[in-house]
């Protein structure tokens, strides 16, 4: 008995699963359909331009099939319409410059490959029935394999790899078909006549409705990773002296510069199909997008030592309390007066106003590296474990001083892009910072005779201007009696 229970048990084990699971089918679709739908919320929350996008692709779809739908159109193309059809779906980019770049690659390519296939029919006809298709593939041969090792070029494929693949396409129909295509001429030029409406179409619906520049974003994006790499290191030197006491959400800002690893192919690709942009806006027609290319690849040297330096932030290694308290202050300075720096860069960049008041921000950071070293200069080691101790220590305060380095260099190119971009010159309504450096002079006391009276010579050279100079403060030089 109890083994027919047993078997009895084991044939219903599957039955209660697959009741099991179609109860909770209803359940499980309705998650799915949710979590479908809070993504597409979130979706065109974070670019709200998706959404008018794919609106544009419709109405641009929408108008191209009246070639189809209205008999004046249908009777002028026939049934080449569906080339124009398929050239606003293969075409329409997101941004201005990805649809001129496709659109202009795709007509281009077509009338010179039409072009070149009739000729390469008429050519072949000279050589009788026998010797046509024979003259026909070698002409495809040769044209397919030459266009197809220019993709290799750089140049050629970074800008007109799209028109290239159209061409061989082109190419290769026009001259095959027309071994059997009575009427080539007349399909040719339909077919030509049909991609330039389909592509007019999208140019003047990607440019009259909500465009989206690629130069634009490519000048932002620069502009914003920059300001990553600012907030990072404004806030480094709290972080790294201070223990890194604080709540995730307070630490954020220290996550910011991993954008700026990754951002080298969205750059290359906005600057070339920002070359493909006519002038709108702030920017020119020949805007110098090669110089953001410049300034990209400074920023993500300078992350990658951020990335570096983020490595100490959490870790457990101590330095001796003396050697850590001589190094905090300018390397504190040096952290905050770079990310000033940096954070004056991008506002420049997005503003399109000269970077007037960043080179106060640089000169004080290398002020504050001259403090450094002679902080680090001023240290003696006993033992071979106390240089072990401060070796962490050592090597942040090194990392930052090459951060100086990179943040002069992107100074510099953003100098260069506002020349070349010709900049708004705004004047600063707030005097720039000057650094707060401790004055090492020597005070000298000299005791003349048996009198109670102190001389006191001040040897060292004022750093401050006449201006702000305290008309009683002692002068350099003079001697004060007491």
């Amino acid at each position: 008995m109890e083994i027919d229970q047993s078997a009895t048990q084991e044939k219903a084990r599957p039955l209660t699963r697959a009741r099991g699971l179609l109860k909770a089918l209803p359940g499980k679709a309705e998650a799915e359909v949710i979590g479908f739908a809070k993504s597409v919320r979130k979706l065109g929350q974070d670019d709200p331009r998706r959404i008018i996008h794919s609106l544009k692709v419709g109405l641009a779809l929408t108008l191209v099939s009246s070639i189809y739908y209205l008999k004046p159109l249908y009777k002028s193309f026939g049934e080449a319409g569906i080339w124009a059809v398929l050239t606003v779906v293969v075409i329409f980019e997101f941004t201005v410059g990805g649809t001129l770049s496709k659109s202009l690659n795709r007509g281009f390519a077509t009338l010179l490959a039409g072009a070149l296939g009739l000729g390469a029919q008429h050519l072949a006809s000279l050589s009788g029935e026998k010797g046509q298709p024979i003259v026909l593939g070698i002409l495809v041969f040769l044209l397919a394999a030459a266009s197809t090792f220019t993709r290799f070029f750089p140049r050629i494929k970074a800008r007109y790899d799209y028109g290239v693949l159209i061409f061989i396409l082109t190419f290769s129909l026009v001259s095959v078909s027309g071994y059997r295509v009575e009427e080539l001429l007349v399909l040719a030029s339909q077919r030509l006549s049909t991609i330039l409406v389909g592509g007019a179409i999208c140019i003047v619906v990607s440019i009259c409705i909500c465009p989206v520049w690629a130069g634009e974003n490519l000048h932002n994006s620069v502009a914003s990773n920059i300001e990553n790499l600012a907030s990072y290191l404004e806030g480094f030197g709290g972080e790294y002296f201070q223990s890194g006491e604080g709540s995730d959400s307070d630490r954020s800002f220290l996550q910011g510069y991993k954008k700026v690893l990754n951002s080298k192919p969205t750059e290359e690709t906005m600057a070339n199909l920002a070359t493909w942009e006519p002038g709108h806006g702030r920017f020119g027609f020949r805007h110098p997008w090669k110089q953001y290319l410049k300034i990209g690849a400074l920023s993500r040297q300078c992350a990658y030592q951020i990335e570096t330096l983020n490595g100490y932030i959490n870790s457990d290694n101590q330095a001796p309390l003396e050697f850590r308290c001589k190094i905090q202050e300018s390397c504190t300075q040096i952290s905050a007066e770079c990310g000033k720096a940096l954070k004056s860069l991008a506002s420049a960049i997005k503003t399109m106003t000269f970077p007037s008041s960043a080179n106060v921000h640089v000169e004080n950071s290398k002020t504050a590296v001259k403090d450094l070293k002679i902080s680090l200069k001023a240290v003696s080691l006993e033992h071979d474990q106390e240089l072990l101790a401060i070796l962490p220590d050592a090597t942040v305060a090194s990392i930052l001083v090459e951060i100086v380095i990179c943040v002069e260099k992107i100074s510099e190119s953003v100098h260069e892009l506002s020349n070349l971009a010709h900049f708004k010159s705004v004047e600063p309504t707030v005097s720039p910072e000057k650094p707060q450096l401790l004055h090492r002079g020597a005070i000298n006391p000299v005791l003349e005779g048996d009198s109670d009276h102190v001389v006191i010579t001040i040897h060292e050279t004022s750093t401050d201007s006449q201006e702000n100079e305290n008309p009683k403060a002692p002068k350099v030089g003079q001697r004060v009696e007491l």
